[in-house]
């Protein structure tokens, strides 16, 4: 599993406006759910497109499917940031 420290989340938090305890709240639901699973993928694309007020097209949110179910994801989250 990631370590993030606060200096993650003080990165993701001014990029987004998305809260440390939002993020851990959101990373504790996904915990026992199959990502791997398109529809529980969808559902979380559209729940934090609304937590930073983003909307998400369809063509990203295939392609951002896409690149989970494939393994397409980098490793190193920090670097995302």
């Amino acid at each position: 599993m990631f370590k993030f420290n606060d200096s993650f989340f003080d990165k993701v938090e001014k990029k987004t406006k998305v809260s440390k305890d939002t993020i851990l709240e959101l990373a504790s639901k996904l915990q026992n759910s199959n990502l791997k699973d398109e529809a529980t993928l969808r559902e979380v694309i559209q729940e934090l497109g609304s937590m930073t007020g983003k909307e998400v097209s369809k063509e990203k949110e295939n392609k951002i499917i896409d690149a989970v179910v494939n393994d397409k994801v980098p490793k190193d989250v920090d670097k995302m940031f």
